[in-house]
C-alpha cells in the first residue's frame, strides 16, 4: 500500500490520533484506493442495480472515519478492518431502510398491477448474515471478527493476523470454524 517514497502509512494514522489533521490529509489520497477496492468487494456480491454505489460507500465510510476522534490507529490493517466493520453497518443499514421502505414505511398506498415488476433484492441475506455475525460475536468475539475481516474486509490472513494481533495459524483456524459456523446457521 506503501509505495517507495511515499510517507508511511502507519506513522500518519499515529500523527492524526495524535490531533493532526493535516495527516489526515496525507493520509486519504494513499488509502483512497484501498477503501474503493473494500467497497468493490462488498458490491461484487450483489446483483446490479443498487442504490447505494461504492463511491457514496467509500464516502459515508470516510465521514465516519473522520468523526472517529478517539481512535488509536495502530496500522494500515487496523484502519482497513474498521473501515470494513463500518462499510458493514452502513451496508446493513441501508439494507434495512430499504426493507422498512417495502413494508410501507410512511409511503402512500397505491393500487396493485399483476405485472409490476418488483427487483430482486439481496437486503434481506445482508440483514440475515449480519444477524448471524451477531450471534457468533456473542459467542466468539474474535472469530466473528476474523470472518468479518476475511469476507467483509477482503483483508488476506496475514493482514488479519497483523489486525488482531494475533498469528497467522489462530486466524486460520478461527476462520476455518468461523465459516462451519456461519454456513451452518445460515442454511
Amino acid at each position: 500500500m506503501s509505495a517507495p517514497g511515499s510517507p508511511d502509512v502507519t506513522r500518519l494514522l499515529q500523527n492524526w490520533s495524535d490531533g493532526d489533521r493535516g495527516a489526515l490529509d496525507e493520509l486519504m489520497p494513499l488509502v483512497q484506493d484501498e477503501l474503493h477496492r473494500l467497497a468493490r468487494s462488498y458490491f461484487a456480491r450483489e446483483r446490479p442495480g443498487q442504490t447505494l454505489q461504492p463511491t457514496a460507500l467509500v464516502n459515508e465510510a470516510y465521514l465516519r472515519l473522520v468523526g472517529e476522534r478517539d481512535m488509536q490507529w495502530r496500522s494500515r490493517a487496523h484502519f482497513i478492518a474498521v473501515a470494513a466493520q463500518l462499510m458493514r453497518f452502513i451496508l446493513v443499514d441501508h439494507c434495512r431502510k430499504k426493507q422498512y421502505a417495502k413494508r410501507g414505511g410512511g409511503a402512500i398506498r397505491v393500487t396493485f398491477q399483476e405485472n409490476l415488476d418488483v427487483a430482486d433484492d439481496r437486503g434481506a441475506e445482508m440483514i440475515a448474515l449480519d444477524e448471524t455475525l451477531k450471534r457468533l460475536e456473542a459467542q466468539d468475539p474474535r472469530k466473528c471478527r476474523i470472518a468479518e475481516l476475511r469476507f467483509f474486509g477482503g483483508l488476506s490472513v496475514e493482514e488479519t493476523a497483523e489486525a488482531m494481533s494475533v498469528s497467522v495459524a489462530t486466524v486460520m483456524r478461527d476462520w476455518r470454524l468461523a465459516k462451519a459456523w456461519l454456513q451452518r446457521e445460515l442454511s
